[in-house]
């Protein structure tokens, strides 16, 4: 299973909204930081990317959940708007583990998480933090 490799993005353009949030490593907390996601981009006024950027969180914390964690540590939710990108990232405190992109057997249960929010996001990477990684999504605001 190829890692995914380290994207850098874009000059960032001016935060209009930003939300962070810290979870701790349950399923619960997938589900809660989907919700959050939804209604805040929603409030931010782009309805059109709400339903996405939930699907690209629940994924994202989804593989922080099940490859990131680490007992006693909590993983971050940390949405970012600007004029043209709202960007999603996930930081979870294991940086030996990157993610990458595989294909799962038909069969398979689990593995299509990356090849949705490949699929899905303009842009998507991993960056490595000083304890740890994030792995981030991005959609155009258009």
């Amino acid at each position: 299973m190829p890692a995914a490799q380290a994207i850098p993005s874009p000059t960032p353009d001016r935060v209009l909204r930003e939300d962070r949030v810290d979870y701790t490593p349950t399923a619960r907390s997938v589900v809660l930081s989907r919700h959050r996601a939804a209604r805040l981009v929603l409030r931010w006024g782009h309805p059109s990317l709400a339903g996405d950027a939930a699907l690209l969180v629940s994924e994202l914390a989804t593989n922080a959940l099940l490859h990131g964690a680490i007992r006693g540590r909590l993983f971050r939710v940390h949405l970012t708007l600007t004029a043209h990108v709202l960007r999603i990232a996930v930081s979870d405190p294991r940086g030996e583990r990157l993610p990458g992109l595989r294909q799962p057997g038909a069969d398979d249960c689990y593995g299509r998480g990356l090849l949705i929010v490949a699929q899905l996001a303009d842009n998507w990477g991993v960056e490595p933090d000083t304890v740890g990684k994030t792995v981030f999504a991005e959609l155009a605001v258009r």
